[in-house]
């Protein structure tokens, strides 16, 4: 179960990337060339909104089942517990808050430059809080 789980939410951050560089880049366009959301337009931020939540929700079953989420006192001490206990689904929480915000806010306000500042804030913080292979933090590709 772990490992499906593990995986389902490695690959399925893919998707949650892809989806957010898209609305990202076509907020950025929409919003140089003067537009205004219109309700056809409010498809992608909102499918990029809901993908970020069904990962959020893995996420925090994968946190209550993981190996790597010890609370204890060396917790702090040792890096990739600190990491997947308290620094990867902090800033996770952060920035699924801030697309969720952005995509309240830029929905009301028919608005592509609040879609665009707090998607792309999100994103920063998304990759940000990733455990890419390259930083050691044991977790591979996919």
């Amino acid at each position: 179960m772990l490992e499906i789980l593990k995986h389902a939410h490695s690959g399925f951050r893919w998707i949650v990337l892809i989806l957010l560089i898209t609305t990202i880049v076509t907020a950025f366009s929409k919003k140089k060339a003067g537009n205004t959301m219109k309700s056809e337009d409010k498809k992608l931020p909102l499918f990029t909104l809901i993908a970020t939540h069904i990962q959020l929700i893995l996420g925090i079953i994968l946190y209550f089942i993981s190996p790597y989420v010890v609370f204890a006192a060396d917790t702090m001490k040792d890096s990739l517990k600190r990491f997947y206990t308290v620094e990867h689904i902090l800033l996770m929480l952060i920035a699924i808050t801030l697309i969720t915000i952005g995509y309240s806010k830029g929905k009301k306000a028919a608005s592509w430059k609040t879609i665009f500042n707090y998607y792309l804030i999100g994103l920063i913080l998304i990759l940000l809080s990733i455990p890419w292979p390259f930083r050691g933090l044991s977790a591979g590709w996919f």
